[in-house]
């Protein structure tokens, strides 16, 4: 009994001291949780009570989230957002990581230049763009779908090719030489080597893209406003929104529903998200 008391003392100074290491962690972690339980809260809510300030519902409304499917047809949405999201990123690591291979690992004429348009590819606003580009999607006849959102993902993305690139030079440059002297070309070191090895790389890269893309407004406004069947669920959210703007408790159920996909995709991929954005960049 005296050993447990004399080792009591000294356990909750480990727990104190490992407070005080990780506070501001801690304090980060609750200011980015609040806003997502209240969300979740208030989804839960009754109309009335949304409009008090008890946070704890009285009752629990699981019918809210019936009753958003009943207001907008969400599961065309949500097909939308997925077809989207997930074309846009296949295509992303089509052209991007040939081209990120390409910068790393093949010494050509210009290679230093073309990376520096990447990078500053990457400074370049959207809006900049956005008006001759749309004008040139209106002259194809493409409008009002969501082709001219996805097919840009297969030619360039210059976020993913600087990711990328910067993972590929952390992969030692002896598996390469000695995939070479084994007689393997350009395609097979791609496939046979680097791919293998840069699992975290890839998963990082197309997080972003998947989420970026799910969470898009501008653009599905920009070239899907016109057409309702082919709004994904960011611009449905808004329209949602605006038509029931007094039921907060059906807004943020239709919010939980779109925040679902992204936060599980997440927590299924965060170990290998974590790895390679902590790998890249160890090189330049």
């Amino acid at each position: 009994m005296t050993t447990m008391t004399r080792r009591r003392p000294g356990q909750g100074g480990k727990t104190l001291e490992w407070i005080a290491i990780h506070s501001l962690g801690i304090a980060l972690g609750l200011a980015f949780a609040l806003p997502i339980v209240f969300i979740l809260l208030t989804a839960f809510m009754s109309d009335q009570q949304t409009l008090t300030a008890q946070w704890w519902p009285r009752e629990w409304h699981f019918e809210n989230f019936y009753e958003v499917f009943q207001k907008v047809p969400l599961l065309r949405y949500l097909g939308n957002s997925l077809l989207y999201s997930l074309l846009a990123t296949f295509g992303m690591l089509l052209s991007a990581i040939p081209a990120a291979y390409a910068l790393s690992r093949l010494r050509w004429k210009g290679r230093n230049t073309a990376f520096l348009l990447v990078v500053a590819a990457m400074m370049l606003p959207p809006q900049v763009v956005a008006v001759p580009l749309y004008d040139l999607w209106a002259a194809a006849g493409l409008t009002g779908t969501l082709v001219p959102l996805i097919v840009p993902y297969f030619l360039f993305d210059a976020f993913s090719v600087f990711l990328l690139r910067q993972f590929f030079l952390t992969i030692p440059q002896s598996y390469v030489d000695a995939a070479r002297m084994d007689g393997c070309n350009e395609w097979q070191i791609v496939t046979k080597v680097i791919l293998p090895m840069a699992k975290p790389g890839l998963a990082a890269a197309g997080l972003f893209c998947f989420l970026y893309t799910w969470n898009d407004y501008f653009g599905p406004l920009l070239y899907t406003g016109e057409q309702q069947d082919n709004w994904t669920l960011s611009v449905a959210l808004a329209s949602f929104r605006g038509m029931h703007y007094v039921q907060w408790n059906l807004t943020m159920a239709a919010t939980v529903l779109m925040l679902l996909p992204a936060i599980v995709l997440f927590l299924f991929a965060q170990r290998s998200f974590v790895r390679g954005i902590t790998f890249t960049g160890v090189k330049g």
